[in-house]
């Protein structure tokens, strides 16, 4: 049986439903609000325990940051999502390699927007975490 035009059969609403760019706007809102009400809850937790906390916190001001290009905001807010998350491949429990997964992840996404990565983000993740002002800072 053929639909008329307009409608839309299941397998067309399924292709639709499935097609990346119809779910990146889900999935980044999805992230974005485990990122808003985790993120600074692991970081008071776990940030004298990892060496990449200024790294992930600069990272959660570009992402916040209005000016940050979407696919930008979309892969940090991935990156700091599986930081926050509280199963990931390697249990943050087990010593000396728990963040291990972690850091690769937010590493491996940062090499990728590095270059939107603001000397204001950077000065807003010391200020927050409590570290002293870095040497090009003054």
């Amino acid at each position: 049986m053929s639909s008329s035009r307009g409608e839309m059969d299941a397998e067309s609403a399924k292709k639709g439903l499935d097609d990346p760019k119809n779910q990146l706007p889900a999935v980044m809102a999805r992230n974005e609000k485990t990122v808003r009400e985790g993120f600074w809850k692991k970081m008071t937790r776990v940030a004298g325990k990892v060496p990449f906390a200024e790294e992930a916190a600069a990272a959660w001001f570009c992402a916040r940051d209005p000016e940050t290009p979407t696919r930008v905001r979309a892969t940090l807010l991935a990156a700091l999502a599986y930081f926050v998350m509280p199963v990931d491949f390697i249990p943050d429990i087990i010593a000396a390699f728990g963040f291990t997964d972690d850091a690769t992840v937010l590493m491996a996404a940062l090499g990728l927007v590095s270059s939107y990565m603001k000397p204001r983000h950077r000065k807003a993740a010391r200020e927050a975490l409590g570290l002293p002002p870095a040497k090009d800072e003054g």
